[in-house]
């Protein structure tokens, strides 16, 4: 049985993306069966994977608005054992689209459960909002990722994440935990990033994972590619922190 994990922060450009892409892309390669589930309508995590957006039939989208089965949206990668759903420009409007809809906040609950069965993990990359797609996301999720930017404003807009996880878990998936919080674009000569890592780790404690992610060029380069940053140059800096996270994150759920 899968454990879905969604990446969220409703700050943009903190590397969940980033995240989603490689991290699933490193638990592949640790022999894990991995489904990234694209829940962004900017679609980057499925470009990123090697997707061409323009020729996508089915996407998320259609598993969420027209109950298509989510079987026919999945697209293999480069990477064995790594499958891909998705995301679409049409999901701008999915919001609008599901207010009518009954238990309108577990739509992708429902398209997720029938393939918990065929993978060990299920990563769902969120879009930078705390909008409906979002609350579904995390209504679906056994847990969710954080990734905090070591940078000035990192720590703003947490309080409201971690707000709205609550009341989720409060009023619609109990199950919900937090797997932790992931320090990104980490750089260790600047006294800043240094200082919101101790931060970080001084507010949220064993929450925080050990690994962090430096700011890597091979980490912006690969998507451009279509492929994740291991196989892009395996022995960078970024595919190797990754790959230490994959671990992390799978020993804490053996």
């Amino acid at each position: 049985m899968a454990k879905i994990i969604a990446l969220a922060n409703q700050k943009g450009g903190v590397g969940k993306t980033t995240t989603a892409i490689n991290l699933a892309a490193s638990l592949a390669t640790l022999g894990k069966k991995v489904l990234v589930v694209d829940a962004d309508p900017q679609a980057n995590a499925s470009s990123g994977l090697g997707v061409d957006i323009q020729e996508v039939e089915t996407s998320i989208y259609d598993c969420i608005v027209s109950g298509v089965d989510p079987h026919e949206s999945i697209f293999t990668t480069d990477i064995e054992g790594l499958d891909i759903v998705p995301s679409h420009i049409d999901l701008v409007g999915a919001e609008i689209e599901m207010l009518n809809m009954e238990r309108r906040e577990r739509v992708l609950r429902n398209v997720l459960d029938p393939l918990r069965s065929e993978y060990d993990y299920i990563f769902i990359d969120c879009s930078p909002s705390l909008g409906l797609i979002t609350v579904n996301s995390l209504t679906a999720a056994d847990s969710v990722i954080i990734p905090v930017q070591c940078e000035y404003f990192a720590l703003e807009g947490i309080s409201k994440l971690l707000n709205t996880i609550k009341i989720i878990k409060s009023k619609l998936n109990p199950k919900l935990e937090i797997e932790g919080f992931l320090l990104t674009m980490y750089d260790s000569r600047l006294r800043l990033a240094n200082q919101i890592y101790e931060e970080v780790r001084r507010h949220f404690q064993a929450l925080v994972f050990k690994t962090i992610i430096q700011r890597n060029v091979k980490l912006s380069e690969a998507p451009s590619h279509g492929i994740p940053c291991l196989l892009y140059d395996a022995t960078s800096a970024g595919a190797k922190n990754y790959i230490a996270l994959a671990k992390e994150v799978d020993a804490n759920n053996s």
